[in-house]
């Protein structure tokens, strides 16, 4: 970090090495200013943009339009098309605090709510304390909303809120669906006028995406609920009676940083409680992350903000989203799938997962396979089944194998089924592990870990050389429920340490994001595929983009059961009481692997809704505690008021210490070695009882193996509910043996306990030996 503030400059020299065309070459920027800077001859801030742009402008033509998003609510400024040199100009302005090269995001592409113990017949818990989440607004930055749906009806909900401010656009509200908005202006900037045709302008879903994320945090209850017969049962979101409002950010060319702040500026304005975001792309610095900036706005003003860790698992450092004053979520699996198993002519049968509607392959006999890498041409391009790869003589008639990777898993039984074979069977490769995901396919297809994808391509190999060449079938078995292991930890799903701030843990915790079913619009097919004519009230995906939207309609319904908590207190409340075993009583274990899983995989755990309504103790976090966490990570004063729009004083946030101070429930040490024998650290943080006055809290503490730490004091005496208590955590360490450039990290908790509340803290400590 102490390079931090070198970032932005040696960006704009960048720039000025450019060549000439390309510094007049105009992309889009966002231009965080100094508000109370505006001089008051003009009447509005925006009049003082304009003027601002106009005099580092190359060229005055057209130049109002090149001004795309104003923003007055979780950020200060503008975002507008500016060559590198007008960037140049525009970061020497006295009230200019930064100019923002603009990032493209993407998409982090029903059992759920009973799997979680939220059910319809509860006479007590979460639900009805919170009467469902009833007004209680949740925002949905994502692909818009097919507002037709059942999972979006009103029957049975009161009035609007009364301090809702937002309007639909493009079609009726109700009572559930109480807003919806589109932004549009920096995807069109950048790629020109939408193509009308392929998508809509309006808050309308032409993709999916939105419409299943919105119905899960808060759909209606909807009986009978499947996709193509599988899962069948109740679907219902998270706050079932929650409001919800969809912004629109999400296009076919993906979600542009401008317009996602501009919905952040609207969604605080119109009086969103929850912002659920399932969206993600590079890590940068927070002063130059939009969602960071944006997200830091929305909880500035009291609103909870969720946000997918990305699919980039099973590797390491690989998570998104992770301004600590974002609930970043994993995605674990629920207990239910969806088997599909490959019968081989060898009698072996390969465990896979599909979730295929149409006429079934028979059982009974066996038919030709082939792996499509072994079929001419171009092998490569042939064994991920890429469009026109598959030669048709070769591939009538036979079930193919592909090789996952490049073009989407439905896409590749796309290519299958048009070069005129009847069946896929798609292989993982060795990063994908053995996680399963299964689709909607347009053939008869399944999906198979890593291993077993070798073991039928050595099948294929000797049974090709023998009197009996290779066959095969897909035998499907529908829906299966009460599996075990779960939850387990998904394959895709984006791992830790933190890129940006390794003492802050993410992900925060996992929630379901593994064929999860929800809403899905009526003008696009269940695989996604433009040529997939099938129609489907609900779908199943799979992605962090699912497991997001739980915790959002879960923050809702403790926001309605405890008005008065902070987005960090509904934050604490959930990672304090997640766990981290599964249904056998073990570990979860990693589904990449197979093996255990450890934090960072899953931060502090699986989220557990009703042990969150009663959390007993919350770790709560102001907006200048965050101030103080900016400056003991170096960043500038400059750099902290573009985030926080408020002047820092990090001499005085300097002497309370480093930046794993900040008053979040994990404690993350990084301890860099250098030659040294021992290294120690310490932790401060404060506790407000939220449970009953006159409460007892004892210590229990796990260190990590073969680390020493200590609590002070050992014990918390509580007199009245709303109290605050301090302690302090020390952790001491030797050194240990690491070749250089590794690091090792192992994880431990400390818990208080009164009896009735378990509050629960990872404790992290990694070791690295320096190259």
């Amino acid at each position: 970090m102490a390079s931090i503030t070198l970032h932005l400059s040696t960006y704009f020299f960048l720039f000025l090495t450019l060549s000439a065309t390309d510094q007049h070459r105009q992309t889009t920027f966002i231009v965080r200013v100094q508000h109370d800077a505006k001089p008051s001859v003009f009447p509005t801030h925006t009049h003082w943009y304009h003027s601002t742009l106009a005099s580092v402008s190359d060229s005055q033509i057209l130049l109002s339009s090149r001004i795309i998003h104003t923003y007055h609510t979780v950020f200060h400024g503008f975002s507008a098309k500016l060559s590198a040199l007008e960037a140049s100009k525009l970061e020497s302005v006295s009230s200019v605090l930064s100019v923002i090269p603009e990032q493209v995001r993407h998409l982090h592409t029903t059992r759920s709510p009973e799997f979680l113990g939220l059910k319809t017949s509860d006479s007590a818990g979460l639900l009805k304390e919170s009467d469902f989440g009833s007004d209680l607004v949740i925002g949905v930055l994502d692909t818009g909303i097919w507002p037709e749906r059942q999972s979006f009806n009103d029957r049975g909900l009161g009035p609007v809120p009364v301090k809702w401010k937002g309007t639909c656009v493009g079609f009726p509200c109700n009572r559930k669906l109480i807003g919806a908005k589109y932004f549009s202006a920096g995807y069109e900037a950048t790629n020109g006028k939408m193509n009308e045709t392929l998508e809509h302008r309006s808050p309308r879903d032409s993709d999916g995406h939105g419409t299943h994320t919105a119905s899960i945090a808060a759909g209606r209850y909807v009986f009978p609920a499947s996709t193509l017969g599988y899962a069948r049962g109740v679907a219902a979101g998270m706050a079932p009676k929650a409001r919800l409002a969809a912004y629109k950010v999400c296009w076919n060319a993906g979600c542009f940083d401008s317009d996602i702040l501009a919905a952040f500026d609207s969604a605080v304005s119109d009086g969103v409680d929850v912002i659920s975001l399932s969206v993600g792309g590079v890590v940068v610095p927070y002063y130059l992350d939009a969602i960071a900036i944006g997200a830091y706005g929305a909880s500035d003003h009291g609103v909870f903000v969720s946000a997918s860790a990305g699919n980039g698992g099973p590797g390491g450092l690989t998570v998104t989203n992770i301004a600590p004053w974002v609930t970043t979520v994993g995605a674990g699996a629920i207990d239910r799938d969806f088997p599909a198993d490959v019968k081989l002519g060898n009698s072996k049968l390969i465990p896979g997962v599909s979730v295929y509607g149409g006429p079934a392959l028979a059982q009974h006999r066996l038919y030709p396979l082939i792996y499509a890498g072994n079929e001419g041409g171009d092998g490569y391009s042939a064994s991920l089944c890429l469009e026109g790869s598959l030669d048709p003589k070769s591939v009538k008639g036979k079930i193919v194998l592909c090789d996952r990777g490049i073009n989407s898993r439905a896409q590749k039984g796309e290519v299958v089924k048009k070069a005129g074979g009847i069946g896929m069977i798609l292989a993982n490769g060795v990063f994908d592990g053995e996680g399963l995901v299964a689709d909607c396919h347009v053939l008869p297809a399944t999906s198979v870990g890593a291993s077993s994808g070798d073991e039928i391509r050595k099948y294929v190999m000797s049974a090709s050389k023998s009197k009996s060449p290779p066959k095969a079938t897909i035998i499907f078995k529908g829906t299966r429920i009460n599996v075990r292991p779960a939850p387990v930890v998904a394959s895709f799903s984006a791992r830790g340490p933190n890129p940006e701030s390794p003492e802050i843990l993410k992900p925060d915790l996992i929630a379901p994001g593994l064929n999860i079913l929800a809403a899905w619009p009526d003008k696009v097919g269940p695989s996604g595929l433009a040529s997939d004519n099938r129609k489907t009230e609900f779908n199943i995906l799979s992605g962090t983009s699912m497991a997001c939207p739980h915790v959002s309609g879960l923050a809702a319904l403790l926001k309605a059961a405890h008005p008065e908590w902070s987005p960090a207190a509904i934050k604490s409340a959930l990672i304090t009481t997640a766990y981290t075993v599964d249904n056998r009583g073990e570990t979860m274990i990693d589904e990449s692997t197979g093996n255990s899983s450890t934090v960072m995989d899953f931060g502090a755990g699986h989220v557990h809704p009703q042990k969150a309504m009663d959390p007993g103790l919350v770790y709560d976090i102001s907006s200048y505690d965050y101030i103080d966490f900016l400056c003991n990570s170096n960043y500038t004063t400059k750099n902290i008021q573009v985030i926080t729009r408020k002047h820092a004083d990090c001499s005085r946030a300097k002497k309370a210490g480093h930046s794993g101070n900040l008053n979040v429930p994990s404690m993350t040490a990084v301890f860099q070695q250098y030659g040294k024998q021992k290294m120690s650290t310490h932790f401060i943080r404060s506790v407000r009882n939220v449970g009953v006055a006159d409460s007892v809290y004892r210590v229990s503490i796990r260190p990590p193996r073969g680390m020493n730490v200590t609590v002070e004091p050992m014990k918390l005496a509580f007199r009245r509910v709303g109290q605050k208590l301090n302690f302090l955590v020390r952790v001491k360490v030797a050194a240990v043996k690491l070749s250089p450039g590794s690091s090792m990290t192992k994880s431990g908790s400390i818990e208080w306990s009164d009896g009735k509340h378990v509050v629960t803290s990872p404790v992290v400590v990694t070791m690295q030996e320096p190259l």
